[in-house]
């Protein structure tokens, strides 16, 4: 295995050494490079043998630097090589219940280790072999993110139809003993691993011992499109407050035996069924918002903590705001309290209801131009549409049904700007601008 050059960094070690583009490394001290992992590790050194494949002929080249100092070289894509894609097929996978049409991109499946190091991506494991998790170990890769959903390596086969996905579970225990730090994921699926299999995984996983940093739990997603697949149902009040039920008391076991909270419920479980989101430390460390868990809270205390700070305003200002059904009454009550501190500024949510998707999809992430405009025509109050950044690719530019903002804007006749997602950052968005300082004072305060 090799990995082929694609640049070298002006004035780098690499270029002193005549590596150019089309160069392939080959080896680092006789140890392969297969792919970035590999490369940046192993020339992390301040000195180490180089076999590259120069011009078609082999060389060694004697290499002498700082340690952590860049060796100077860069690859067509940031992995050094493709992307490990998944072999399973879940009964829950979100892919497989879209619809047709969309971007390519969207319908590619990855289960690669090393964007979860990069990235943090979870993994099954499913696609590993020893000689990968010996390289984790060997660089010690931490931590590592994996999408665990049961311990029972029958009930995991039948979770993931992957006839390895049971015998792979060891790999956890392995990478434990080493001293990996390990977050878990757990997608919940109504009758097939809550109940006493949850009890069970939740029980297996903490006896992993410190080395587990956190586990979340999180209800499957479930689109209209779920066509010919594994018939699943969204959890009821009472089917979401039992399984919360018992991931708080797995969290209280933890807190109380370790001094540390490792079981965390995703926010969607505390608003289905109906319970009160805990306080800001609950979540400790929020080590699983990516998972939906304790973004609520920081939300909600991050925007009433920046409506603390004096903002100058001017005038009047009305805008209108998108957002997902999931999220509105958080919203309606932040903006609630920002019209009620800051009189001048008048702002309109807009729940947008996933009638792209369907099912119980009620994230901001994924709504779409199409609904923002089927459900905002006619029914805006001001002149500014704000659209979260979330529910737009990375590049801002486009939504999941490839419409643009400036497409959505221009259907709804109004002008459209990005905003943040983060509560602080958003409440700052919506205040920013103007020359005097306007705030209703709220009793009690100087």
């Amino acid at each position: 295995m090799a990995v082929r050059i694609h640049s070298v960094d002006e004035n780098s070690i690499a270029a002193s050494l005549g590596l150019a583009p089309g160069d392939e490394l080959l080896q680092v001290d006789n140890e392969p490079i297969n792919d970035v992992l590999d490369y940046q590790f192993y020339t992390d050194s301040a000195s180490f043998h180089l076999k590259a494949r120069i011009d078609g002929a082999e060389q060694i080249l004697d290499v002498q630097k700082d340690v952590y100092e860049p060796f100077g070289c860069n690859f067509e894509t940031y992995l050094g090589d493709g992307k490990h894609s998944c072999s399973n097929h879940c009964m829950f996978c979100f892919i497989d219940q879209l619809p047709k049409g969309m971007r390519e991109s969207l319908y590619f499946k990855d289960d690669d280790e090393r964007l979860g190091f990069l990235f943090g991506n979870y993994i099954t494991m499913t696609n590993m072999g020893e000689h990968e998790i010996d390289r984790i170990i060997k660089m010690h890769i931490s931590p590592v993110n994996v999408s665990v959903h049961t311990t029972d390596p029958q009930l995991r086969i039948r979770m993931l139809a992957n006839k390895n996905a049971g015998n792979v579970l060891r790999y956890l225990k392995k990478m434990a003993d080493a001293g990996i730090e390990l977050n878990c994921q757990l997608v919940m699926c109504p009758g097939v691993n809550d109940g006493e299999h949850l009890r069970s995984t939740l029980t297996d996983l903490l006896a992993l011992g410190p080395s587990v940093q956190s586990i979340a739990a999180v209800p499957f997603g479930m689109t209209r499109y779920r066509d010919k697949l594994y018939k699943l149902e969204p959890y009821t009040q009472q089917g979401a407050a039992e399984t919360l039920a018992i991931l708080e008391e797995f969290s209280d076991r933890s807190k109380a035996e370790t001094g540390r909270r490792l079981v965390f419920p995703s926010d969607e479980f505390f608003l289905k069924s109906g319970k009160e989101i805990p306080s800001a430390e609950y979540y400790e460390d929020f080590a699983q918002l990516e998972n939906g868990v304790g973004m609520w809270r920081l939300f909600h205390d991050e925007f009433l903590a920046e409506l603390e700070r004096p903002h100058r305003i001017y005038g009047e200002k009305h805008m209108d705001v998108v957002t997902g059904t999931l999220a509105a009454p958080l919203i309606q009550e932040m903006i609630a309290e920002m019209e009620r501190q800051y009189p001048m500024i008048h702002v309109q949510v807009h729940p947008i209801q996933n009638n792209f998707f369907g099912g119980n999809v009620n994230v901001a992430g994924l709504i779409t131009g199409t609904d923002i405009v089927d459900q905002c025509k006619g029914n805006l109050s001001g002149d500014t549409l704000c659209i979260p950044e979330v529910m737009l690719r990375a590049e801002k530019d486009m939504f999941l049904d490839n419409m643009t903002p400036e497409q959505v804007a221009q259907e709804l006749g109004v002008k459209y700007e990005i905003v943040p997602a983060g509560g602080g950052d958003l409440a700052k968005a919506l205040l920013r601008t103007g020359l005097r300082l306007s705030r209703r004072r709220v009793q009690g305060r100087k």
